[in-house]
């Protein structure tokens, strides 16, 4: 069986992200954060490190291309999926990972300071009691929820030039149909992975915020 760093310097090669051995080790070192954590704080139903290398890490950064700017929110980050990828790839990109769950925001915050990523912050709160001072360039979800939940939840975060990143498995016809903004549908493929995977991207000028 291939191991984990094969596995996953194929795959980033594929999707042609540039890596450093500093990035690879950092990306299995939470791979084994993950796994040491997961019993105790049920962070993810998948077991094998293999899958998780493709499920979380390469699907996480599947999305890389289409994060703009400096200032990113991924909501609903649960085990810390997609912003510590993507953090560990765009150490020039200031991260929030917010989550409801304070169980899985301990363990964010224990891996942020292991792997010493110093643009990352963790906040504990529910999408709708989060209100920063500064908005962001990009709000990315990634299994968060519907896509008119995501709307409403999220729109109050984003900058005036912000964009909305979905992360979504097979395209979310009905959800579209539902919220009638104007958007992109762009499909990921996440190497090893047969399964589906596409982001919606919108606009914050398409989002009309009462």
């Amino acid at each position: 069986m291939e191991s984990c760093e094969t596995i996953l310097k194929s795959g980033l090669d594929a999707l042609g992200i540039g890596w450093t051995e500093t990035q690879i080790g950092r990306l299995l070192a939470f791979l084994k954060l993950i796994e040491k954590w997961n019993k105790a704080y049920n962070l993810t139903a998948i077991r094998h490190r293999e899958d998780m290398v493709r499920l979380h890490l390469l699907d996480s950064l599947a999305v890389l291309s289409h994060v703009k700017g400096r200032r990113v929110v991924d909501i609903g980050t649960g085990a810390g999926l997609p912003g510590i990828p993507l953090a560990i790839f765009l150490p020039e990109v200031r991260f929030t990972l917010l989550d409801s769950n304070a169980k899985k925001t301990r363990f964010v915050q224990q891996a942020v300071l292991e792997l010493k990523l110093g643009n990352v912050e963790v906040r504990h709160s529910r999408v709708e009691a989060f209100h920063p001072e500064q908005k962001f360039d990009t709000v990315i979800t990634r299994a968060f929820a519907a896509l008119p939940a995501i709307i409403e939840t999220t729109a109050h975060l984003l900058g005036e030039q912000g964009v909305l990143l979905a992360m979504k498995g097979q395209n979310p016809r009905d959800e579209l149909a539902e919220v009638k903004v104007k958007s992109s549908v762009i499909a990921l493929a996440t190497p090893g992975v047969e399964a589906e995977r596409c982001v919606v991207i919108i606009q914050k000028d398409a989002i009309s915020v009462g």
